[in-house]
């Protein structure tokens, strides 16, 4: 395997863990297009874009996403597909989106595929972890504002209550991927930590796509829920002090009673 990816072909019997990014086919990275140009085979997670996939023209794509509430194929199928393709010969593409080793079991891929004696590489990509707050006019990080930030996934309250607790009240900004459903109990907790009720917050949807969305409210707006037109969107939300620098970098307009906002847009040079 390869930790640092080939400057060559993908060879033969080979498997490329490709994050795709947050959305935009713009933003994949060269070797990312490089390797779906390659591909015979193309496993791919929800949410990729078409015109990413049209980059593997020679490649069969199969479908084997996750989103909340129903998974296409289970990760242990997706892992001996991986092993069966590739001892056939083919140069395989798994497909993720953000960066295959975020929240996107590249991990357990990865060491499937090293534990089957199967030659593979990982092809970073920009984790919407960032991607969406920046896009947004968010840095997660700012100086005199916050020092730091963490990210975690809001799918199972004994993962991140932990993390969340440790964090002293407004000290870092917090980034929630896959949470959206659970964003009341996250603001609960904050809360009860002692976090400011006016700490502003940003809920980011389909980031980098023609469907992004921001809003921008508070963490006591988080904890009395936030309704969504599409629930079916993917959504970031970040909670923290450098959300107000949003305002500075765009005009939005004021929609809904408790102060919520829809965005305009960074505006473009």
């Amino acid at each position: 395997m390869s930790l640092h990816p080939s400057d060559g072909p993908l060879g033969p019997g080979t498997v490329a863990l490709v994050g795709a990014g947050p959305g935009d086919p713009e933003l994949l990275t060269r070797r990312a297009a490089r390797r779906l140009a390659e591909a015979d085979l193309v496993l791919y997670d929800a949410l990729i874009d078409p015109a990413v996939l049209d980059l593997a023209r020679s490649a069969r794509r199969v479908y084997v996403g996750k989103r909340a509430g129903g998974h296409a194929v289970s990760q242990d199928f997706i892992n001996r597909l991986l092993i069966r393709a590739a001892r056939r010969g083919q140069r395989v593409v798994r497909l993720k989106g953000g960066d295959p080793f975020v929240f996107g079991r590249g991990g357990e891929e990865a060491l499937a595929l090293a534990n089957a004696g199967i030659p593979f590489e990982i092809v970073p990509g920009i984790s919407s972890a960032v991607a969406a707050a920046e896009l947004a006019g968010i840095p997660v990080t700012h100086r005199s504002l916050a020092s730091g930030f963490v990210v975690v996934s809001g799918h199972a309250e004994e993962a991140y209550r932990p993390i969340l607790e440790a964090i002293v009240p407004e000290s870092a900004t917090v980034v929630v991927m896959m949470g959206l459903g659970r964003i009341a109990a996250i603001a609960d907790l904050l809360l009860a930590r002692g976090w400011n009720p006016l700490t502003p917050a940003a809920v980011l949807l389909a980031a980098a796509t023609a469907s992004s969305e921001t809003l921008t409210l508070t963490l006591r707006d988080l904890q009395r829920g936030v309704a969504l037109a599409d629930a079916s969107l993917p959504g970031t939300v970040v909670i923290g002090t450098v959300v107000g620098i949003r305002s500075a970098l765009v005009q939005e307009e004021s929609y809904g009673a408790r102060g919520l906002s829809r965005a305009s847009g960074i505006p473009r040079r």
